[in-house]
């Protein structure tokens, strides 16, 4: 899909977000949202919403259309902080089902802890993320960043740096009863380290047991064990029970794909995630800072929507409708650029006033539309990847 990477519409998100599917030709694939926390003090909202009901209220009926315009196979992520994390999940589970759940994340976006007022010093927020349909969709919740290479020691002659995992299923769940099919003896020889299915000269025979003795499982089967036998490593090892040969995988940091290219590793995500990984509250107003000044006094680092960004397909298209100070929109053009995606990012954004003597207004930006705008406007000049905005669209007023 062509144009720029970047779109903007001014106006009530409850409003245009009807009309999202015709601005973008098609439903979204990914929903993120950072929406005001019910905190009292939010500098761009004139009005905190007093008492859960009210924000719920506000909320439930945004969720609703967001739902509406997002993919089948999509997702959606929710910022919130504790003050109303117990009702949004209430909430979410209401409108995308109990059964859509995905995680909890906790993301610690202030490292030091707010240090003012009593209690204790607050260092985290949550990430609450659905599915539209868990079972279609393409959400994959793991990353290349998180792989560490010194998880891998060993190295071939080729170069290939690999570690040694056992094929015997450690997880007791899986055993004869369980997993007929894969219990079975193969053969291997701990000298030469080679390991088949059948036997040959200098191989003795090895069962899967677990470290107590007990009968256990394999992790492949079969005919993967004849497919790939140069995975697979026969070592003398350890045990409580004494020294015992047993049979390993090389887990390789990057295994070759079927084309015969290294593929690029990666791991589940945590769902804790720390501020050295995805950037702080900090880091996000320097951020910004760097483009359009301090205009903005709680903006999500542009980390934090990458690694969101990550979970999802390079072409996805991603809808932001509590779009702040643009950081979706950022984050999309810098991911782009990081590993060759075709992202688009519709960002939606109402025109409430800034507060009087606040630096966005001493900037000239009067609302908060217009520090989304000039975000996104500066991104395309500076970075790259465009900038477009669309006519508000409007529901139809009822007829009389």
């Amino acid at each position: 899909m062509g144009g720029p990477w970047n779109l903007f519409v001014e106006g009530d998100n409850l409003d245009v977000l009807p009309q999202v599917p015709g601005l973008l030709g098609g439903p979204v694939d990914l929903v993120y949202i950072d929406p005001p926390y019910n905190t009292g003090n939010d500098f761009a909202y004139r009005d905190a919403f007093p008492g859960h009901e009210a924000w719920v209220a506000m909320m439930r009926p945004r969720l609703v259309a967001a739902r509406e315009v997002l993919a089948e196979t999509g997702a959606i992520f929710v910022s919130i902080d504790d003050h109303e994390v117990a009702h949004l999940r209430l909430l979410m589970d209401e409108v995308y089902g109990e059964d859509q759940f995905l995680a909890q994340v906790v993301v610690n976006l202030n490292p030091k802890g707010r240090q003012l007022g009593k209690g204790f010093a607050t260092s985290h927020e949550y990430l609450l993320v659905y599915a539209r349909d868990a079972r279609r969709t393409v959400l994959d919740a793991s990353s290349h960043e998180t792989v560490d290479p010194a998880d891998f020691p060993l190295e071939s002659p080729d170069g290939r740096r690999f570690r040694h995992l056992p094929l015997r299923n450690t997880n007791k769940k899986f055993n004869p009863v369980t997993a007929r099919t894969l219990h079975f003896t193969v053969w291997g020889d701990p000298e030469t380290g080679r390991v088949a299915t059948a036997p040959f000269a200098g191989a003795v025979e090895i069962g899967p047991v677990f470290g107590d003795g007990t009968p256990a499982v394999w992790r492949w089967s079969r005919p993967l064990i004849e497919q790939r036998p140069d995975d697979l490593v026969c070592r003398r090892v350890k045990g409580r029970r004494g020294e015992r040969v047993d049979v390993f995988q090389k887990d390789w940091l990057h295994p070759v794909t079927t084309d015969g290219d290294p593929g690029v590793r990666r791991k589940k995500l945590r769902t804790i995630w720390l501020a050295e990984e995805v950037g702080s509250t900090d880091t996000a107003v320097a951020e910004l800072k760097d483009v359009v000044g301090h205009v903005f006094e709680s903006p999500k680092p542009t980390g934090l929507v990458r690694r969101i960004l990550g979970t999802m397909p390079a072409d996805a298209v991603v809808l932001d409708f509590f779009a702040g100070s643009g950081t979706t929109g950022h984050a999309v053009v810098l991911q782009n650029l990081a590993d060759g995606g075709t992202r688009r990012c519709l960002s939606i954004n109402s025109a409430e006033p800034t507060r009087v003597g606040s630096n966005a207004h001493a900037a000239g930006l009067l609302t908060v539309a217009d520090i989304t705008r000039a975000r996104l406007r500066a991104v395309a000049d500076t970075v790259g990847g465009g900038f477009e905005e669309l006519a508000r669209r409007r529901r139809p007023s009822p007829s009389r």
